[in-house]
């Protein structure tokens, strides 16, 4: 038996894991899904402004501490860099960590650079393409309705892009511009494993593949999915994470 903690993306929760959770349940396994601060409704305390990088690592560590053995890891999209850090203070949780079309970065980088985090760089920074806004306190992202589709869930059905829809929240902006904090003593020692998947639309799979490449994984595997695989495909998904 393994012990997975799966870990969101931005503006999702646990609720994006529904249809692994059994699954992988139903093979003996394991399974936490966690919901990160500041993308849930109304379950923590800590206000999106307030919700950093570290917020979502701390939480994390929480969760391992909580659990008997070393857990295989999985992050999906934002949620790489969640794991990334928390990899980094709990090596010894950790079994594998597992980037789901997630964000694979190295220490002293950011997903999204800032030279200075003055309201304007903020905004040039992150309202892109007309695919998200910044709220005006500068404290969430919010993603545009018109484009959720495409860009999360291409391949979905109707009836599970409506139920996405009408889950998520703002994402909290500050985890998407904090800087990684990382070793090669903590973080560098635990394996890393990248499932891609080829038709994202989110995370192209020029950007999936630029990133491990830059910093290699043991394995990389292959899912010919949209961005939102744990949706479109779970039962394939389930069976890369079961191989790991």
């Amino acid at each position: 038996m393994t012990t997975f903690v799966l870990v969101h993306g931005a503006s999702h929760g646990s609720w994006c894991w529904d249809k692994v959770v059994p699954l992988l349940d139903a093979q003996g396994h394991q399974v936490v899904a966690v919901d990160l601060p500041g993308n849930t409704y109304g379950e923590f305390d800590i206000p999106p402004a307030q919700v950093a990088l570290d917020t979502y690592a701390q939480h994390v560590c929480k969760v391992l501490d909580q659990l008997d053995e070393p857990v295989v890891l999985v992050g999906h999209s934002l949620g790489g860099l969640t794991i990334t850090q928390t990899a980094e203070y709990r090596p010894d949780k950790i079994k594998s960590l597992v980037y789901l079309t997630a964000v694979l970065i190295g220490p002293g980088e950011a997903f999204i650079p800032l030279e200075t985090r003055d309201a304007e760089s903020i905004r040039k920074a992150l309202d892109r393409e007309g695919k998200s806004t910044v709220s005006d306190d500068l404290s969430t992202v919010h993603y545009v309705a018109e484009g959720l589709r495409n860009l999360f869930y291409n391949d979905c059905s109707d009836d599970d892009f409506a139920w996405a829809d009408s889950m998520l929240v703002p994402q909290p902006l500050s985890p998407y511009i904090d800087i990684l904090h990382t070793t090669e003593e903590n973080y560098g020692r635990v394996r890393r494993v990248f499932i891609e998947c080829l038709k994202d639309q989110a995370l192209s799979p020029e950007f999936q593949k630029e990133m491990y490449t830059k910093f290699p994984c043991e394995r990389v595997m292959t899912l010919d999915t949209g961005h939102s695989s744990f949706l479109s495909a779970p039962e394939e998904l389930v069976a890369h994470l079961v191989s790991v």
